[in-house]
């Protein structure tokens, strides 16, 4: 016959360890080898050791004969073998470690879960701001009975199969010994309270969809992949949970001639050989209409130019990102014989002197400045 070990052994604790260390000290055996827990094949053994080691020990008498006498002491004044101890039960042992017992657990109010919408705005629009309505659908509170699933006028009634507490218990026996195990109501779902007299509206339920129409207000400087959040305009919490989020989701057109960089804009400006030979003053688009740009004799294709504060507004903080301007030479693919005839004499006027040195390639998308 194998030799049992010291109960203060099983258990993990000091032979003067308080009621209390002795009480913690079960608790967390027991939920660690409950065969319900752990389905090791020697947890079931284990688990019969720590409740063994627990009747005695959690007992003052039996305690004290242990202590002086030892296994065999406290079997010879109590009698061989133990009994099975109700300590509660799986459910219980967790419900200790993770929040009380059956009143605590009854389900509370939830929040509602939030909306996702996507919605596609001009390039304008996105760097100047603009305002858009959305139509979308959620469920939301039943306006006859604001969410409680009753008639107006009547109240729920406590549920007579888990007395309002929201969670049932089940007693049964097994070799280790009698276990009370905690479930959610089955017939209330866990509130505790059961509809008797349902809203005619919603059938009981407490919601109901709407099809709605969500002003949205889209401030200047958004980009692709910008995301506005509307609070509360999500679904309908429940049990007087508060409603979820609405988020709106941004997608950019592009624009005809601009591109963007954070917030600065991008602007091709295409010129003729005198424009550039000579210098001039054009008129280049920007956001809010046309602005003079001076353009200074002998520029060259790839120079760009600076208009600041004429960009995107920026969307955290005041201030404004910069339209920058690379000039385009454009090359004329058709001449008529004057103009063909004074290019070749301004060709042979400037000889081969008067060309720019080579500069490194930028290129337009992006320029560096």
């Amino acid at each position: 016959m194998p030799t049992k070990r010291d109960y203060y052994e099983v258990l993990g604790v000091d032979r003067d360890a308080t009621d209390e260390e002795i009480k913690r000290a079960f608790r967390r055996l027991a939920f660690k080898y409950h065969p319900d827990h752990n389905h090791d094949d020697l947890a079931g053994e284990r688990f019969k050791e720590v409740n063994e080691a627990y009747q005695v020990l959690c007992d003052p008498d039996k305690r004290a004969a242990y202590d002086r006498y030892g296994h065999s002491g406290a079997e010879g004044l109590f009698g061989q073998g133990f009994e099975g101890f109700d300590f509660g039960g799986f459910g219980e042992i967790f419900n200790a470690f993770f929040g009380g017992g059956a009143a605590a657990s009854r389900q509370t109010s939830q929040r509602g879960a939030d909306l996702r919408y996507e919605i596609t705005i001009d390039f304008e629009e996105a760097a100047l701001g603009c305002e858009k309505k959305v139509a979308i659908a959620r469920t939301e509170n039943c306006q006859t009975c604001q969410g409680t699933g009753s008639q107006p006028g009547s109240q729920p009634s406590r549920c007579p199969n888990c007395n309002g507490s929201g969670q049932v218990r089940r007693v049964h026996q097994s070799i280790f010994g009698r276990f009370a195990q905690t479930a959610t109501c089955p017939q209330c779902r866990g509130q505790g309270q059961i509809i008797t007299d349902p809203c005619p509206r919603c059938k009981g339920s407490g919601k109901e969809r709407h099809k709605r129409k969500i002003e949205v207000k889209i401030p200047a400087g958004v980009d692709n992949s910008s995301q506005i959040r509307l609070k509360g305009e999500g679904e309908a919490g429940t049990r007087g949970g508060a409603a979820g989020d609405l988020y709106i989701a941004l997608s950019v057109k592009e624009h005809e001639f601009f591109s963007r960089y954070r917030d600065d804009l991008l602007y091709e400006l295409p010129v003729n050989f005198a424009q550039a030979a000579l210098g001039s003053e054009v008129e280049v688009p920007t956001l809010d209409g046309n602005a003079k740009l001076k353009i200074p004799a002998g520029s060259q294709t790839g120079e760009v130019f600076k208009l600041k504060g004429r960009g995107v507004a920026h969307l955290r903080g005041g201030g404004h990102g910069d339209l920058l301007v690379t000039l385009f030479v454009a090359t004329p693919d058709s001449l008529n014989g004057q103009q063909k005839q004074l290019l070749k004499e301004l060709e042979e006027s400037l000889g081969p002197n008067n060309m720019p040195k080579p500069k490194k390639w930028r290129g337009f998308s992006r320029p560096e400045y």
